[in-house]
């Protein structure tokens, strides 16, 4: 049953992203809730967002959401885990809808899926720095131990679109190796970034090599769609999915469709202020 009382059958969900990775956030709640419009935002000419201080964080995250709710939307998420950690309580103090991050949804899944109580998340430099995984495990089970690990030439390799290329292994093993030797006991491994889905292959590989046993990766993706779930219930029909970006449409069409399927998308290229 839907969590809102609906006025109209057909919801507008806004996502925005500092770049092409919050498509797999678009991705995932498009396949959950066909019926529902969706408006995607990723801000190219600004990413990453994960090297930024908090406060330009929140400066280009309120920007964002901005430009996104000039036209009316029925809920926000913010597909991007560093404006969910550094952002989204002034993001729900402005706007009176639904203004969701990837981190809590993340954390529950992690919780509910690790058997040993030792949590990996990796991600960009200011949401680790952030804690807000720590947190959000903490308030979750204070018995569970998180051991976090910064990963940020990952992002620009998503970008690049280098998925499951030798030079994205070698990156993740040369993150690994060291991390993994001090903490032999984690068994789940949060994605704390939106582009880190589509570098899964490697780096579920790499992990379960390096600690001889299968890895279990959470993905926000996923919990967040969920959510939407919960939120609109299932709308008959297929929405319409307008894409914006603020720099070159041309690289942004051949690396995003990589993660979302483009072509009877709605692209426009859009710049913040």
């Amino acid at each position: 049953m839907s969590l809102l009382t609906r006025t109209h059958s057909r919801p507008t969900i806004a996502i925005f992203d500092s770049g092409v990775g919050g498509l797999t956030v678009a991705r995932a709640v498009a396949d959950a809730v066909p019926g529902a419009n969706l408006r995607y935002l990723g801000d190219t000419a600004r990413l990453p967002y994960g090297t930024k201080s908090a406060r330009t964080v929140v400066r280009y995250a309120v920007q964002a959401a901005a430009l996104l709710l000039e036209q009316p939307a029925d809920a926000l998420v913010v597909a991007c885990n560093t404006a969910s950690s550094c952002a989204l309580p002034e993001l729900q103090a402005r706007w009176s809808i639904p203004v969701l991050g990837v981190v809590e949804p993340g954390a529950r899944r992690a919780v509910a899926a690790s058997k040993t109580g030792h949590i990996g998340v990796i991600g960009t430099e200011r949401t680790v720095q952030s804690r807000a995984y720590h947190d959000a495990i903490g308030e979750l089970d204070l018995n569970v131990t998180v051991d976090a690990l910064a990963t940020p030439l990952l992002v620009g390799l998503a970008e690049e679109g280098w998925f499951d290329h030798p030079v994205t292994e070698a990156a993740v093993r040369a993150y690994f190796e060291p991390w993994l030797a001090q903490a032999p006991d984690i068994d789940t491994l949060v994605l704390g970034c939106t582009h880190y889905p589509a570098l899964a292959a490697p780096i579920g590989r790499v992990a379960s090599e390096l600690l001889g046993r299968p890895v279990t990766l959470v993905d926000s993706a996923t919990a967040i769609a969920a959510e939407m779930v919960q939120l609109f219930g299932q709308p008959e029909g297929r929405g319409a999915v307008q894409i914006l970006a603020t720099d070159e449409l041309e690289r942004f069409a051949r690396v995003g469709g990589r993660f979302f399927p483009l072509e009877s998308t709605d692209m426009k290229h859009v710049e913040l202020r």
